[in-house]
């Protein structure tokens, strides 16, 4: 699974509808927001390994009514913050790791 987060700049008076159709319509989606700023949306899809970037937005994204205009972010790692409720912490929580890095290094 790769990661894929885009701003998405709506028509007016379009935001709901498209966040609506992103979530009906393209099975990758997997979170979405209305923000603030110079886009309506932050989406988060989950594209399969053998999945084009370029050509997901460009003929999915692009596709979808009520899209003006977007900007994508690669993500290249997620890092956790720990769970409370889990005794466990996830390898990729960055807290853990840099204090795994700072033992025995004195201030």
């Amino acid at each position: 699974m790769k990661p894929l987060f885009v701003q998405i700049k709506c028509e007016l008076g379009q935001t709901y509808r498209v966040a609506e159709l992103l979530i009906d319509t393209v099975e990758e989606t997997a979170e979405i927001y209305s923000v603030t700023g110079a886009y309506d949306l932050l989406a988060k899809f989950h594209l399969g390994n053998d999945q084009s970037f370029g050509e997901f937005v460009n003929f999915k994204l692009h596709a979808v009514p009520g899209i003006r205009d977007t900007f994508s972010l690669v993500a290249f790692r997620m890092f956790c913050v720990p769970n409370p409720d889990n005794e466990g912490m996830d390898e990729t929580d960055f807290r853990n790791l840099a204090a795994r890095s700072n033992v025995g290094q004195s201030g």
